[in-house]
């Protein structure tokens, strides 16, 4: 979720809703492994029913880990996910379910997002490479050392998206995984295995909310099931909360501030790439007595326990004297959307709204002095009450001007004590080292303790930061834009004199804290004058439309696959006059997008080596008909922040009716394989030979049955919906092929597989945002 710094800022709020996670450790026996048995009782001190695991949070570190060296190839890769999964099995050890979901094609509210990220990551990726090259150079020239380079091609992390042929291969390894230990492990015995993989259209973390909610509305859910849900995203608090479920516990991974990255020239930890200077001479050979790479510490997990988030919320939200009942349900579901205005996926956050200044706190004082007039709830069920969101709104609008001129005395603040600590520093070093002489490392012998700076590595440094300072900045991440997508004058950076050894400050051309913030906001950003109401208007009108998408998504499902925010910026709180009567409601019956298309939709054309020749040529064809979709550069507006993956990608919306008329004439060129990789495929259930639905899903296969059959309850945990028969499936006594050349084929399988389909109800049904009766 879009919402920076939320979840420290949640966690030094509410400190006990989180918990460290007890992980028992493999043994070692004469050299053997002795794997941790899952079947015994959790060390946690608690037993979980289902887990959940938004693999996409999986994926990325074990494909382009930060903190360590990346797997070699792809097979690495897929062993490396398998090891992640392992550890989370062994701290959670689920009794009933485990449920994999990886993002399928999502809607287009989010495509957006997707876009701008893997725009962005293309251009870092090429951009990091050049400078580490250009740097790599001016080291060696200078005399300075570095370890060879590899000769390796560089992972495109943008092929984890669906329609890839290595999301293609991702799934065949996650069900070779799953069969093996269905098989092989004590600990997966009884369990239902449900994968949900990139074929499936849906974003991984609303696939597992949407199981949720239809399992929740079936007469046989246990209300008192322990659910887990693994992944770091802020989102998952919220949709955590959305459920209702009174024992629902997410698991991430500890977040520690500052973490040591290697350089990715030399190696060393302690500096940046672009501060390499090059390895000393101790360092090189065998004998590396100064090396000072830390030793690669494996990352830890913690709870975050919702329902200890739940008391919290409950003492800060309760009111008295309300001319209605008090729901602490029904106030967390309002604490949930008012949380959507400081940022989410799918919609820019408003400007005065920012979660370092306290926004959600401002927005529940609000909620709070306010609620006598509004005379109610906000939301109902994942629906809002656009009038009762009018009046906090509007509340917000009246101190805006205030909150912008407090931002900008706190940063002048910040900026002035980050000064005068720059200058204490300086006039530190300058005491301890004189002024002439290096510092000498301990051990380093008899050297003589006068030894002049003549260090080639140092000469290139400074001759890069010379040539830095005295060449003006073209584009770059720290460039500040016009309302026209062009640099602005002096590339955006204004720089005093006695501060040069600060950081760049980029031009803010809007100046919030200025009389008039409103109308260069819209001409900066919109390119309109204030006086254009109807344009405003238009604005809040699609700002409304989106508040309400998401909160249906989160309480509901995707109300539309097609709807999405189309502008880059967000309006005033101030502007959300007259809105009552703006939403009415979606298109209905909208479809997702096929996985090639979306792949048409999200992809910068370096990455169009994962698309069919004649679909990447539309992206790079000067005659194409969308060329204009696939910009070679694009600005990125800070749009008052300091670092370009702060800002905003000023990308061209795709407009859908264009992209269908443009494949449509390239459509028959699919093969076979590409057509099979474009369809939408469904999720996939698994049990091992002790499990009680096993034998039900064998007999399904030895009678043939085309329709699909009701799961009985009664053999799988109350687990309900549809069983259709897979074209290729596991099946006991049939071997299972490993997609991994590291790892054994399975000759004595006793697994099996079928296609597996979640309750259905008609597109108007609510699902009530309740705690269910019986629930402890």
């Amino acid at each position: 979720m879009g919402v920076p710094a939320f979840f420290r800022w949640l966690s030094r709020k509410y400190p006990s809703i989180i918990v460290s996670c007890t992980e028992e450790k493999a043994k070692e026996c004469n050299g053997i492994k002795i794997p941790v048995d899952t079947s015994k009782p959790n060390p946690n001190e608690v037993e979980f029913d289902n887990l959940y695991l938004d693999m996409n949070g999986i994926i990325h570190p074990c494909t382009h880990p930060e903190d360590k060296p990346a797997p070699k190839n792809e097979d690495e890769m897929m062993v490396a996910i398998f090891e992640y999964i392992d550890r989370l099995f062994n701290i959670v050890r689920p009794r009933r379910l485990l449920y994999m979901a990886i993002d399928g094609v999502a809607p287009r509210a989010k495509m957006n997002q997707q876009r701008s990220r893997r725009f962005r990551a293309s251009k870092e990726g090429m951009e990091g490479a050049e400078e580490k090259q250009r740097i790599r150079q001016e080291i060696m020239e200078k005399g300075g050392f570095l370890p060879p380079e590899e000769i390796k091609e560089r992972f495109d992390s943008n092929c984890i998206t669906p329609g890839t042929e290595f999301m293609d291969n991702l799934a065949k390894c996650l069900r070779y995984y799953i069969a093996d230990r269905l098989n092989n492990d004590p600990g997966w015995k009884n369990l239902t295995v449900i994968l949900s993989d990139a074929s499936a259209p849906g974003e991984g973390e609303h696939k597992i909310m949407d199981y949720i909610r239809r399992q929740r509305a079936q007469p046989n859910h246990d209300p008192n099931t322990h659910h887990c849900l693994c992944g770091a995203d802020a989102d998952l608090i919220m949709l955590g909360l959305a459920t209702h479920e009174p024992n629902f516990t997410i698991i991430r991974e500890e977040f520690k501030p500052n973490k040591p990255k290697p350089c990715g020239l030399c190696n060393q930890f302690g500096h940046e790439t672009k501060d390499c200077q090059g390895l000393p001479k101790e360092k090189q050979g065998e004998h590396d007595q100064f090396a000072d790479c830390p030793p690669g510490m494996e990352q830890e997990f913690i709870f975050i326990r919702l329902c200890v988030l739940k008391e919290y919320l409950e003492r800060e939200l309760t009111m008295a004297s309300l001319p209605f009942t008090f729901d602490v349900e029904r106030s967390i579901d309002d604490w949930v959307f008012m949380c959507f205005f400081v940022g989410n996926d799918f919609l820019p956050h408003l400007p005065s709204l920012e979660i370092r200044e306290g926004a959600i706190d401002r927005l529940v004082n609000i909620y709070k002095n306010v609620v006598h007039k509004t005379g109610g709830y906000l939301t109902e069920n994942g629906y809002v009450n656009l009038e009762r969101v009018q009046m906090i709104m509007l509340a917000v609008g009246e101190v805006e001007d205030s909150i912008f001129k407090k931002r900008k005395d706190d940063e002048e603040n910040f900026k002035r004590r980050q000064k005068e600590k720059r200058k204490r520093m300086k006039r530190e070093q300058h005491t301890m080292l004189g002024g002439q002489y290096t510092p000498q490392p301990l051990g380093r012998g008899n050297r003589s303790s006068h030894q002049p700076i003549s260090n080639p590595r140092h000469t290139a440094y400074e001759m890069r930061m010379q040539d830095r300072q005295n060449t003006t900045p073209s584009v770059s991440p720290n460039t500040s834009f016009t309302s026209d997508g062009t640099p602005s004058p002096a590339g955006g950076i204004k720089r005093k004199t006695e501060d040069s050894d600060s950081e760049p400050e980029p031009e803010d051309n809007v100046r919030l804290w200025e009389a008039g913030w409103k109308q260069r906001y819209y001409k900066n950003k919109f390119d309109v004058d204030i006086n254009d109401k109807k344009f405003r208007r238009k604005v809040v009108q699609s700002y409304v439309e989106g508040l309400c998408w998401v909160l249906r998504y989160y309480y509901q499902g995707c109300a539309s696959w097609k709807w999405y925010y189309p502008f880059h910026y967000a309006p005033f709180a101030s502007d959300f006059e007259g809105i009552a009567d703006m939403f009415s409601d979606f298109e209905k019956g909208t479809k997702p997008f096929r996985p090639l298309e979306q792949l048409m939709g999200v992809f910068p054309a370096a990455s169009g080596n994962f698309l069919p020749l004649t679909w990447r040529k539309l992206m790079t064809d000067p005659d194409s008909s969308i060329i204009d979709f696939y910009p070679e550069d694009f600005a990125i507006d800070l749009n008052g922040k300091k670092y370009a993956w702060q800002g905003v990608a000023l990308l061209p919306f795709v407009d859908e009716r264009r992209l269908r008329a443009a494949l449509a004439q390239v459509y028959p060129n699919l093969t076979s394989e590409e057509n099979r990789r474009n369809s939408l495929g469904g999720d996939i259930l698994f049990v091992g030979k002790h499990h009680q639905l096993h034998d039900f899903i064998l007999e399904q296969y030895k009678s043939n049955e085309k329709e699909p059959v009701d799961i009985p309850p009664e053999l799988c945990h109350g687990i309900q919906g549809k069983l259709t028969l897979n074209e290729y499936p596991i099946l006991p006594d049939e071997s299972v092929q490993s997609p991994v050349p590291l790892l054994r084929d399975l000759t004595q399988n006793s697994s099996i597989s079928i296609n597996f389909k979640d309750p259905q109800f008609q597109e108007d049904f609510i699902f009530k945002a309740v705690v269910l009766s019986g629930a402890k």
